[in-house]
């Protein structure tokens, strides 16, 4: 069952600032790295990229969610918190990485933080695929409904 318009939409637009204070604060993190601060290359000892990823990812996922509210269609509330949660997991896989390089790529020996790491990685695709999925089929079908439609 839908939620109403206004409330999928407050709570979509909620998720869709905080991620983009996410993704503003990462990019003065990356300034800091690219000015050489120490205690940001302690607090971020993995791959620079990694949290140029994760700041372009909170990014997308902002705009995503800005552009679902902005459609103003009325969202399952379980649809519209798996697109809000699963932005920012996804997002924050990223981080991760650059926060604990031991989480990137292959390990000899995996250690029950990379797998706790693989789990959480999982949750997130599902989450995500199923909140942003959800939602473009119901706006799909909601363009089909619409008259004058192409």
């Amino acid at each position: 069952m839908a939620t109403s318009n206004t409330a999928t939409q407050i709570l979509l637009l909620k998720g869709a600032a905080l991620w983009l204070l996410a993704a503003l604060l990462l990019a003065w993190c990356l300034v800091g790295l690219n000015l050489e601060l120490a205690p940001l290359h302690a607090l971020f000892p993995g791959k620079p990229s990694r949290l140029l990823q994760a700041h372009l990812d909170y990014l997308l996922m902002s705009a995503l969610l800005f552009g679902f509210a902005a459609a103003g269609i009325g969202l399952p509330r379980l649809v519209a918190w798996a697109m809000v949660v699963g932005a920012c997991t996804n997002s924050s896989l990223f981080l991760l990485m650059a926060l604990f390089p031991h989480l990137d790529g292959p390990q000899p020996q995996a250690d029950a933080w990379l797998q706790l790491f693989k789990l959480y990685t999982f949750a997130s695709i599902v989450t995500t695929s199923y909140g942003f999925g959800r939602a473009a089929w119901l706006l799909l079908t909601w363009t089909r409904q619409r008259p004058g439609r192409a």
